[in-house]
């Protein structure tokens, strides 16, 4: 058995929650911040078969695209110690960032 851990903007988790639910995949899903532009994302715990974790990542990259935003600097007086970025600049987003991991035990209680 596997943890399929996914970290995935707040943009495509609507599709892709749709997907998985249809693929007949159950998760867990998390609301999570991101660090760096500090925007919304969620993070899904799925646990899966070994042989199913092929259909769990199509299913990621039919559904996660990485697409570009400009990204507004924050400002040094509200965010002490942060790097000062005078202008806007434009940054990746999107797609998703998956863990898998092997799962030792699972059981549901």
């Amino acid at each position: 058995m596997k943890l399929v851990v996914a970290i995935v903007q707040d943009e495509d988790i609507d599709a892709l929650t749709q997907a998985l639910v249809g693929a007949g995949h159950r998760f867990t899903k998390i609301s999570t911040t991101g660090s760096f532009l500090r925007t919304g994302n969620s993070s899904l715990l799925i646990g899966v078969e070994d042989a199913a974790v092929a259909g769990v990542m199509g299913v990621l990259r039919r559904t996660c695209r990485r697409r570009t935003q400009i990204a507004v600097p924050y400002s040094p007086a509200l965010e002490p110690g942060l790097l000062y970025m005078p202008e806007n600049f434009e940054v990746e987003v999107g797609g998703a960032v998956v863990f898998v991991a092997d799962v030792d035990r699972f059981e549901r209680l």
